[in-house]
């Protein structure tokens, strides 16, 4: 059976964890640097707070902001203006509105990131719902009335022969 290029599908917990990996890995390419211009290596965990007696205060501040509001608010915004982070993008993955099918209005976006929270707390159980819900959704998704869907592209169920046409 072929499916047509335009055919949706909910994306899955696999498809989901490695478009999170993808976007850590590129939120740790752009706060490295700049954690470390800042706080040295202290930030990476690579000496006591002792060492930075006068900095307690700002490093907390910054070490907040650099690891939890600007990802919530990165993420957000994602969401929000382009409806996928660029790891779900790179999946070829959206997150959508239930009722609407769009990209989450600001709002929603806003609750679905705060609703990680809920997922997380319990060993990660939100998350790992989604391998088991039949529209994929961990329990942000459900709070915030949100699904990630993903593009069914034709070249998925090609074999390798056909997709190596092109270059013989």
């Amino acid at each position: 059976m072929k499916a047509r290029a335009d055919a949706v599908e909910y994306a899955g917990f696999w498809r989901r964890l490695g478009a999170l990996i993808i976007d850590d890995f590129l939120y740790l390419i752009l706060t490295a640097p700049l954690g470390y211009t800042l706080f040295g290596r202290a930030w990476f965990g690579q000496s006591d707070a002792s060492a930075m007696p006068d900095m307690q205060w700002p490093y907390y501040a910054a070490d907040l902001a650099l690891s939890a509001l600007l990802p919530l608010a990165l993420v957000v915004a994602f969401w929000h203006t382009m409806g996928a982070t660029p790891g779900k993008l790179l999946m070829d993955c959206k997150v959508v509105g239930l009722r609407t099918g769009e990209r989450p209005g600001l709002l929603q976006a806003t609750v679905r990131a705060l609703a990680y929270i809920i997922s997380a707390l319990p060993l990660g159980l939100g998350f790992f719902w989604i391998a088991w819900d039949k529209r994929k959704q961990g329990w942000h998704d459900k709070i915030a009335r949100t699904a990630v869907m993903h593009r069914i592209d034709d070249y998925e169920h090609q074999s390798l022969a056909a997709l190596m046409r092109p270059f013989q």
